[in-house]
C-alpha cells in the first residue's frame, strides 16, 4: 500500500472475495481448535458429498419407477446443495443467452428499417425523374450504399489494446478487477492446482431459486398468516409445485398461490435435502456450543458457519432472514390509525421448533430406531432447537466479518500472494472512503 494504513471495519461474509472466503475458512478452523473448547474433533465440511438413500428418497424412486412417462431429471428436490445452485445457473445462463439473441435481432432489424426506407424512396424518386428526363446514364446503381461500420466506441464490449493506456483512473481499476478475476492464469502450476478457480471478486449470492421464491412469496403475502409453516396446505397443488420446479421451469409465485402451498414446499425442500444445510460434520459442534458461556456461544456460532460450504453459507443467511422476519411480526399490534393487526404467532422458538430438525440432525433414523432411543432423541431435539433458535435471533451479526478477523486472512495470504493482498487493501480502501 506504498506507506498507506488501511482501517478495516466489519463487512458481510457475501462481500468478501472468493479467495478470501475460501482463507476465512482455514482461519476459522485454527481458531476453533486452538481458542474454542468444544469436546469433540471438527472437520471442514466437503461440498456435495454423496450419502445414502434415505428411506423417503427410496420410496420416491419407486414412485417415480411407476409413472415412467413423468420421469425426469430432478432440477430441485433431494440433489446435493451445490448442484441446485449449478442448475438454477446454467438455466439463467440459457435464459439470458435467449433474450440477448431476441435483442440483437430487434436491434439488427431496427438497423435495417431506415435503410429499406430510404431505397424505397430513392427507387420511387428514380422512376419519377426518368419520366421527366432521358439523360440518366443507363447502367448507374439505384441500390443504397453499404452502411458504414459502427464506430469503435458504440460496439458492445469492443476495446482495443491500444485504448487501455488512454482509460482513465477508475476505468483502469475496474480493467484490473476484470483481470485480476482470473487470477490462475498468470501462475505457476503448482498455484494453479491450489487456487484454479478462486476469484478476487465476491461471487454472486449462492442461494436456490425455490428457496429464495419462497421466501420472497411469503415476505410480501404471509407475514401476517396465523400459524404459517403449521396450517396445513394441499399435497396436490405441493406436488405440481414441486413437479415444476424439478423440472426447471420458470415458476413465478404470486398472489394466486396459498401461502401454506409455498411454505410447504419450502419446508419439503429442506427436508429432502441429501445432506442438511448445517452438515451432518458439524452436527456435535453446533450442539456443544450450549455448553459454552453464553457470551462465547454467538462468536462460536459464527466461526462454524465460517466452515460451511458457500453455498450453504449463502442459504442459511437467506433463510435466518427470512425466519427473522416472519418472527418480527409474531406479537399483535397497532396500525397508525389504531386498528389492531393479528400478529402470526410464530416466534423465533416455534420456528426453531418447526425448521431446526430439518437443518441440523445426524441422520435421519426409521421409526423403530427413533423409539428405541426416544428419551435421548428428546434431548437432542431440545439442543437443535435451542441452537436454531439463536442463530433466527442473531442472524446479523452471525455473517457479519470482524476486523480482527479479515486481518487475519489478509495475513494468511501475504504469505503466499502479497501481490493479491495489495489488490484487496486497495479495494478495502477504496470500499471505504
Amino acid at each position: 500500500m506504498s506507506g498507506r494504513s488501511v482501517r478495516l471495519k466489519s463487512v458481510p461474509v457475501q462481500s468478501l472475495s472468493e479467495l478470501e472466503r475460501a482463507r476465512l475458512q482455514e482461519v476459522a478452523f485454527y481458531q476453533l481448535q486452538q481458542d474454542c473448547d468444544l469436546g469433540c474433533q471438527i472437520t471442514i465440511p466437503k461440498d456435495g458429498q454423496k450419502r445414502k438413500k434415505s428411506l423417503r428418497k427410496k420410496l420416491d424412486s419407486l414412485g417415480k419407477e411407476r409413472n415412467r412417462d413423468k420421469e425426469f431429471i430432478p432440477q430441485a428436490f433431494g440433489m446435493p446443495l451445490s448442484q441446485v445452485i449449478a442448475n438454477d445457473r446454467a438455466y439463467k445462463l440459457k435464459q439470458d443467452s435467449q433474450r440477448e439473441e431476441q435483442k440483437d435481432v430487434s436491434d439488427f432489424v431496427a438497423f435495417l428499417l431506415p435503410f429499406g426506407t430510404k431505397k424505397q424512396n430513392k427507387e420511387l424518386s428514380s422512376s419519377n425523374s426518368s419520366l421527366s428526363s432521358t439523360s440518366e446514364t443507363p447502367n448507374e446503381s439505384t441500390s443504397p450504399n453499404t452502411p458504414e461500420p459502427a464506430p469503435r466506441a458504440r460496439r458492445r464490449g469492443a476495446m482495443s489494446v491500444d485504448s487501455i493506456t488512454d482509460l482513465d483512473d477508475n476505468q483502469s481499476r475496474l480493467l484490473e478487477a476484470l483481470q485480476l478475476s482470473l487470477p490462475a492464469e498468470a501462475q505457476s502450476k503448482k498455484e494453479k492446482a491450489r487456487d484454479k478457480k478462486l476469484s478476487l471478486n465476491p461471487i454472486y449470492r449462492q442461494v436456490p431459486r425455490l428457496v429464495d421464491s419462497c421466501c420472497q412469496h411469503l415476505e410480501k403475502h404471509g407475514l401476517q398468516t396465523v400459524g404459517i409453516f403449521r396450517v396445513g396446505s394441499s399435497k396436490k397443488r405441493v406436488r405440481q409445485l414441486r413437479e415444476e420446479f424439478d423440472r426447471g421451469i420458470d415458476v413465478v409465485l404470486d398472489e394466486e398461490h396459498s401461502i401454506h402451498d409455498v411454505a410447504a414446499l419450502l419446508k419439503e425442500f429442506l427436508r429432502d435435502m441429501p445432506d442438511p444445510l448445517l452438515t451432518r460434520e458439524l452436527y456435535t459442534p453446533f450442539i456443544n456450543t450450549l455448553l459454552l458461556e453464553p457470551d462465547e456461544q454467538i462468536s462460536t456460532l459464527q466461526l462454524l458457519i465460517y466452515l460451511l460450504p458457500p453455498c450453504n453459507c449463502d442459504t442459511l443467511h437467506r433463510l435466518l432472514q427470512f425466519l427473522s422476519t416472519v418472527a418480527g411480526h409474531a406479537e399483535d399490534t397497532t396500525d397508525k390509525d389504531g386498528q389492531e393487526i393479528t400478529g402470526n404467532k410464530m416466534t423465533s422458538l416455534n420456528l426453531a421448533t418447526i425448521f431446526g430438525p430439518n437443518l441440523l440432525h445426524k441422520q435421519k433414523s426409521t421409526d423403530k430406531e427413533f423409539s428405541v432411543q426416544s428419551s435421548a432423541r428428546a434431548e437432542e431435539s431440545t439442543a437443535i432447537i435451542a441452537v436454531v433458535q439463536k442463530m433466527i435471533e442473531n442472524y446479523e451479526a452471525l455473517f457479519m466479518v470482524s476486523p480482527d478477523l479479515q486481518n487475519e486472512v489478509l495475513i494468511s495470504l501475504l504469505e503466499t500472494d502479497p501481490d493479491v493482498v495489495d489488490y484487496l487493501l486497495r479495494r478495502k480502501a477504496s470500499q471505504s472512503s
